[in-house]
């Protein structure tokens, strides 16, 4: 295990912050956030992948300490943050890596895994998303992230996202400490809101085709596995059953008392997704 390390990459004109773990000889493995998210979500599982990975936590465009776009309805999407991640592996001189993706993580993982940059990942683990998504869960997304909340101290923003992000499933309190911490900033008038662009929801409706890609799914041939939360509304039975029988054909493990998206934090979760990537690049070889 090691310590975390921060990295600022310029990147197709905006400044990507990078949260780095582990030895950059290592085997490259990226993690890649939800969408309202931040790569910090990663820490604990990140921390463990370390002794055997050099791992890398972006935080895209519009969220944490990244820059945000001033032309969203182009920039705020699968594609263009597929062309990022790119260019990040560029930067470290990485040919190819595995990929964990949660949520629009996963979706960005998808996106490249099934087009022109394919040979730039050898495995993806997708983390409770599929190539639909349910639009009463869109609708509960947009609920919140399109109404940036405000805090008048730390303890009432971290109330909040315990209580918002419930469905993440049983974390530590150092998790949801973290979280809080990483997951806010504070305005003009000294008050705390969250730490991303209220545009980054413009990608449902400047680009609303992202969200529905099972022709680009079933172009996928690298090693896949899915992970569903077992309560998620985001990636129902019904679409992880179809996941399962075409495209990359992966197995599908459900992560119990979650809904969308488990957080990989948990001893247990992080014992199965290094036994998982273990798996998957093996098949890959």
């Amino acid at each position: 295990m090691t310590s975390p390390r921060f990295l600022f990459v310029p990147v197709m004109d905006h400044e990507i912050h990078v949260t780095l773990w582990g030895d950059p000889s290592a085997p490259p493995l990226v993690m890649w956030h939800g969408l309202a998210r931040t790569g910090r979500d990663f820490d604990e599982l990140a921390a463990a992948l370390s002794d055997t990975y050099f791992v890398m936590c972006p935080d895209t465009i519009g969220r944490g300490l990244s820059s945000w776009s001033e032309n969203p309805e182009a920039e705020y999407s699968i594609e263009y943050y597929s062309g990022i991640a790119a260019d990040l592996l560029d930067h470290f001189e990485i040919d190819t890596a595995g990929w964990i993706g949660t949520s629009l993580g996963g979706l960005i993982g998808m996106r490249m895994a099934s087009g022109p940059l394919a040979d730039r990942l050898s495995y993806l683990v997708i983390n409770d998303i599929g190539p639909e998504i349910p639009q009463p869960a869109i609708d509960r997304i947009l609920s919140y992230a399109n109404s940036p909340p405000e805090f008048a101290t730390m303890h009432e923003a971290e109330a909040w996202f315990r209580t918002t992000y419930r469905p993440f499933g049983p974390a530590s309190d150092g998790f949801w400490t973290r979280m809080a911490r990483t997951s806010v900033r504070r305005r003009d008038d000294g008050r705390f809101t969250t730490h991303y662009d209220p545009r980054i929801t413009v990608q449902f409706l400047a680009s609303p085709a992202e969200l529905s890609t099972w022709d680009r799914y079933q172009r996928i041939h690298i090693p896949v596995h899915v992970i569903r939360g077992a309560e998620s509304d985001l990636l129902p039975v019904s679409t992880a059953a179809r996941m399962e029988t075409t495209g990359p054909r992966p197995e599908v493990s459900v992560v119990e008392s979650c809904g969308h998206a488990p957080t990989l934090s948990r001893d247990g979760d992080i014992r199965h997704v290094r036994t998982l990537i273990e798996s998957l690049g093996v098949q890959a070889k």
